[in-house]
């Protein structure tokens, strides 16, 4: 999974089509993704010590990866990610649209370096 804590991503299937927000956690075993403001729904509390009202808890549910896609910090499209290695080593995530870095992966590697 390509796709990071504060990524800026677009939503492309389910209830919040065409919703643009940023990524807020990431379950990797599960391959899900929690954005801000999509796939919320609402707990119904019962009262108890912590929550003596009780009342109905609006919260933010995990949505597929796939079901969401990165958006370009340069182009502002929504994209596909991928890696590549740069000259000094490092690796590095690029949009496959503008071709832009869109911050490092890895630090430099002497064995990856071009002389």
């Amino acid at each position: 999974m390509r796709i990071r804590k504060g990524d800026k991503v677009q939503v492309i299937a389910g209830a919040d089509k065409g919703k643009v927000a940023k990524v807020t956690d990431i379950d990797r075993e599960a391959g899900r993704v929690t954005v801000e403001g999509v796939n919320v729904v609402t707990k119904h509390v019962r009262p108890n010590k912590r929550n003596p009202q009780g009342g109905r808890l609006e919260m933010e549910k995990p949505v597929s990866q796939s079901n969401v896609m990165f958006v370009c910090t340069v182009c502002g499209k929504p994209t596909r990610l991928g890696t590549r290695y740069l000259d000094d080593g490092s690796k590095e995530r690029y949009c496959k649209k503008c071709n832009a870095g869109n911050g490092l992966v890895a630090p430099a590697k002497k064995s990856r370096a071009k002389a």
